[in-house]
């Protein structure tokens, strides 16, 4: 299964339209890190991230993990072993913090862009997430949190995300 992202506003998996906004700038083939745009291509993604202490664990077929207090997510120019990775924020490293006080991370899938073989400075942290208002994402995708609890029961391990 393909989720596809037509355009800067809509997220299609099979039968399904959704509403999503992405990165300010737009859509890329040349990614870079604080860029805001969204990358282009095919990505596979990974496992759910949710907050436990906002919403019950979602129906799914995809492996999910609670968000702890310590959890980042890597985007340290200078560390090429931890960057575009998840991290305990103990770690002296730069990082995206995935326990927020908004509820933009309460449920996230990261986009397994420049993941496999990472390069410093082509990107991290692009995530598929929540938004209220469809404000434009530093470089994510997002939709609303009905649309994204559908978005689960329809995907699982093997879908990937063709972005266009």
């Amino acid at each position: 299964m393909i989720i596809y992202v037509k355009n800067k506003h809509t997220l299609k998996v099979d039968d399904f339209k959704f509403k999503c906004c992405v990165g300010k700038k737009g859509i890329s083939k040349k990614k870079i890190e604080g860029d805001l745009k969204t990358p282009m291509g095919i990505y596979k993604l990974g496992p759910l991230f949710f907050r436990k202490d906002k919403l019950k664990k979602p129906l799914t077929n995809l492996k999910s993990i609670e968000i702890k207090k310590n959890m980042g997510w890597c985007n340290d120019l200078k560390s090429k072993k931890y960057y575009n990775r998840l991290i305990k924020t103990t770690q002296n490293l730069r990082h995206e913090k995935l326990f927020r006080k908004d509820y933009k991370y309460n449920l996230f899938i990261p986009i397994l862009y420049n993941y496999k073989k990472n390069e410093l400075a082509k990107g991290s942290c692009i995530f598929l997430h929540l938004t209220k208002n469809y404000k434009p994402t530093a470089g994510c995708i997002a939709i609303k949190e009905d649309d994204f609890l559908i978005l689960l029961k329809l995907i699982n391990r093997n879908t990937k995300i063709k972005i266009i």
